[in-house]
């Protein structure tokens, strides 16, 4: 029986539901057999990049840059984001950081002769992209704590500062940073083409979630970058916001596939595991927790899909789609808790992959703005009174 137990994939077009079913194909015969030995060394299996650009699907969420195929539906998107973390959120991840965060930052962000110079290549994935917000000693309180600095000389910027947890950052060829200009205390984007001098990134070691996603801690000192390669839409961080806005969420739909993949491990596994001489499928109990974990994916999936619709109607807030992360976040970390449980102690190792969901589910359920700040930015519109400190 599928996850999709509502039929939600029936709301794409025929075209829409080939790019899909291609990049399902695509993820259970090239990354699944990957995925786990490259999660045990913390390692990310750069000859994906290869694979990922015969695919083709970079491009698709971008009028004019995923030629030849035309600009696919945020409801395509969205099945798209959590149809690559239904076999593994570390490799959906590097994908939705490159097309999402930092492709959308361009695409948002930069005039008509920045994304003719820099989205064709990363369509193509020639070029791939990172996003360098989050700093050492700031998370949540980004907007008015943003710690790194941009000044200008002339044609030139200089950057100072560093920035933390910055997803392929280690490999990256653009890299889009965010810094505060000191003259005017706004914040800026600027895309830094690597390698550059002053910029060092320096993979982070040691994490139990997220193995495969090369997070760096990087160092800006007196990076020189020309006026060029700031993006000139961002006037300030309101700007940025919009960005952040609008890949939130990819995030939820992430969540989602998690969902759906710890899950489909979980029945499974249900199916062949004997105990008392017969499949624990069988059993009461085990039902329960896999008609939870069900009931879960099918709320999350329709509170996604209308997202997507309001999002294609141009029409969606940002108290919108910080429920949807806040929300689906939340029934994801039940769902591969109860899938965890469900296998005992089989549930804590790499063969089975729910381990693997388990620990990823816990980056996941804090990048992308954490549930408490998503709670509060949804507090504050139902309420009409803001609780931020």
């Amino acid at each position: 029986m599928s996850a999709d137990f509502y039929g939600y994939e029936d709301l794409l077009s025929e075209e829409e539901r080939k790019t899909l079913l291609k990049a399902r194909d695509f993820m259970r015969t090239e990354v699944k057999p990957l995925v786990n030995s490259y999660w045990a060394r913390g390692e990310f299996p750069r000859e994906l990049i290869g694979k990922f650009r015969e695919l083709g699907l970079a491009g698709v969420a971008y009028e004019g840059y995923g030629d030849p195929l035309p600009r696919g539906s945020h409801l395509l998107t969205g099945m798209l984001a959590a149809e690559y973390s239904r076999v593994d959120p570390s490799v959906a991840t590097f994908f939705g950081v490159h097309n999402g965060l930092a492709m959308y930052s361009v695409y948002a962000g930069g005039d008509q002769e920045q994304r003719d110079r820099w989205l064709p290549a990363m369509a193509a994935m020639d070029k791939i992209g990172a996003f360098a917000m989050t700093e050492p000693l700031g998370g949540s309180d980004v907007a008015g704590g943003m710690r790194t600095t941009a000044k200008r000389e002339g044609d030139t910027w200089v950057l100072n500062g560093a920035k933390q947890w910055i997803g392929n950052a280690t490999f990256a060829d653009l890299v889009v940073v965010w810094a505060r200009d000191v003259d005017d205390n706004r914040v800026k984007g600027f895309v830094v083409e690597t390698p550059a001098d002053g910029f060092v990134p320096v993979k982070i070691e040691n994490k139990v979630a997220f193995r495969i996603v090369e997070n760096a801690e990087i160092t800006l000192s007196d990076v020189r970058v020309p006026e060029a390669n700031r993006l000139r839409n961002i006037r300030s961080f309101r700007d940025v916001a919009e960005i952040l806005r609008a890949t939130r969420g990819g995030v939820a739909w992430q969540a989602l596939g998690v969902m759906i993949g710890a899950y489909e491990a979980a029945l499974a596994y249900a199916k062949e595991r004997k105990q008392f001489g017969k499949p624990i499928a069988g059993f009461q109990l085990v039902q329960d927790l896999l008609v939870k974990s069900l009931g879960n994916i099918t709320a999350s999936w329709g509170m996604l899909v209308q997202l997507a619709r309001l999002q294609d109607a141009g029409i969606f807030r940002d108290e919108q789609s910080s429920l949807a992360k806040a929300f689906v976040t939340a029934r994801m970390r039940e769902v591969v808790a109860w899938c965890r449980e469900l296998l005992g102690g089989n549930g804590i190792v790499l063969d089975y992959d729910v381990a693997r969901f388990f620990a990823d589910a816990e980056a996941i359920y804090s990048f992308e703005g954490t549930r408490e700040m998503n709670t509060l930015i949804v507090g504050k519109a139902v309420t009409g009174q803001s609780a931020f400190v």
